[in-house]
């Protein structure tokens, strides 16, 4: 499990370090800019994220077929998931562009939107090339091929800082384009990403005399259907987390400035701890996916169980971090006396969902791996926006405790959909002995 999970565990640290690159190299054009970019991310990703999770069903079924032993059939469900993220991706991307119009209508800051319309215009391009590299990722680690998904999305963040470096600020002859460039460089190193990994791909099966030439490239509705029917909940889950934190980050605007910093502060701090149990749960859904396939249930059980015990350990060590030493890791962002005192409380309060946080998503891999994402998606509805949000509302403006209420809502959500989900996966996996 940790020969699987700590590549892929690497690849979402250096997925995360793209953003953290685009922010950096835009705070030189000023805060309309940043303002924009950061605009830009919350109008994109959550519905590109509807399409990166109805993909993640080919965790499950590459890797039961090879569990199975089935590489043909492994085959077919990657020329199926390429053709799915083909179809998605104009859709998807018209959907992203229908949000301008609301922007508008919302009264956004015209500085703001004169930055915004060029950048997510070039942005948008980045969806097609990133659902074909979640499409080539997910049949990758599935079969086997983790190290080249580590190296495309690392590598990426080189040819992502150049394109950023030479078209938002102008260098080798090209004219600086601003915020549009950054657009334009995370749509190259996402194709790059696509290219690097079709081409491991392509090695492998020629290096094993497993072409993908041999079989029919023709699409196959009824498998493509299979993918959208497993897919969709876990869509719906992502939808759901994006668009909660986006409300909370509405939420933390109406407060202080020094409150919005830190918050922003501490959302960065606990995301590169979550990238982690993120790739331990690409990793469980593989790993109980090849003992599905092999019909080995003690097999599944106790991959289910090594991830989750990985995922406590290393969030375990993260809350406690958080728990004993916040202000000095809100130094190393910021030294202004009052984000840094802010974001220690709300690093304290972080410590008690690390934990929760870490096994629920874990999980979610591990439930994935049997084939289920219903129960995830239910979940997380229901502790978000039944549980989370409501108490982090109340306890932020009626209560007036502020920021630190907005993130014990978060932990009133977080403890019950991390418990509920290991309570399921402890019961499906005694079922399967």
């Amino acid at each position: 499990m940790l020969n699987l999970a700590a590549p892929l565990a690497l690849a979402e640290l250096g997925w995360m370090a793209m953003g953290v690159v685009d922010t950096v190299m835009a705070g030189r054009l000023g805060a309309a800019a940043v303002g924009a970019g950061s605009l830009g991310n919350i109008m994109f990703y959550p519905i590109a994220a509807l399409g990166v999770g109805v993909l993640l069903s080919l965790d499950t079924y590459v890797a039961q077929a090879f569990g199975a032993k089935n590489l043909q059939e492994c085959r077919h469900w990657l020329v199926n998931g390429t053709w799915l993220a083909l179809g998605m991706s104009p859709v998807l991307g018209a959907a992203i562009w229908g949000t301008v119009p609301l922007l508008r209508m919302a009264g956004t800051n015209p500085h703001v939107m004169a930055q915004l319309v060029p950048f997510l215009k070039a942005f948008t391009w980045s969806l097609a090339p990133l659902l074909l590299f979640t499409a080539f990722r997910r049949y990758a680690q599935a079969v086997g091929i983790v190290k080249p998904v580590a190296f495309a999305l690392v590598s990426a963040n080189v040819v992502n800082l150049v394109g950023d470096w030479v078209l938002m600020y102008g260098h080798w002859g090209v004219r600086p384009m601003g915020l549009e460039g950054s657009g334009w460089s995370t749509t190259f190193a996402r194709a790059y990403m696509a290219v690097v990994l079709l081409g491991s791909i392509l090695w492998e099966s020629l290096r094993t005399s497993n072409l993908l030439i041999d079989i029919s490239w023709r699409p196959d509705f009824s498998q493509i259907r299979h993918l959208v029917k497993l897919g969709l909940p876990a869509g719906g889950q992502f939808a759901f987390e994006g668009a909660v934190f986006g409300v909370v980050a509405v939420l933390v605007a109406r407060l202080d400035e020094a409150s919005l910093a830190a918050h922003s502060i501490a959302v960065l701090v606990i995301s590169a701890t979550y990238m982690v149990p993120v790739g331990i749960s690409s990793a469980a859904a593989v790993r109980v996916g090849h003992a599905i396939g092999r019909r080995d249930a003690e097999g599944a059980s106790a991959a289910g169980w090594a991830a989750l015990l990985l995922s406590v350990i290393f969030m375990g060590a993260a809350g406690l971090s958080f728990w004993m030493a916040p202000r000095a890791i809100m130094r190393i962002f910021i030294g202004d006396a009052a984000v840094v005192g802010i974001g220690a409380v709300l690093l304290r309060i972080a410590a008690f969902l690390e934990l929760f946080d870490g096994v629920q998503v874990v999980a979610t891999g591990a439930l994935r791996g049997l084939g289920d994402t219903r129960t995830s998606m239910f979940a997380h509805f229901v502790g978000y926006w039944i549980i989370g949000l409501p108490v982090a509302y109340i306890l932020c403006f009626p209560r007036g405790w502020g920021a630190a209420g907005i993130w014990i809502g978060l932990c009133a959500a977080l403890i019950p959909i991390g418990s509920g989900l290991v309570l399921v996966w402890s019961s499906r996996s005694a079922d399967l002995k």
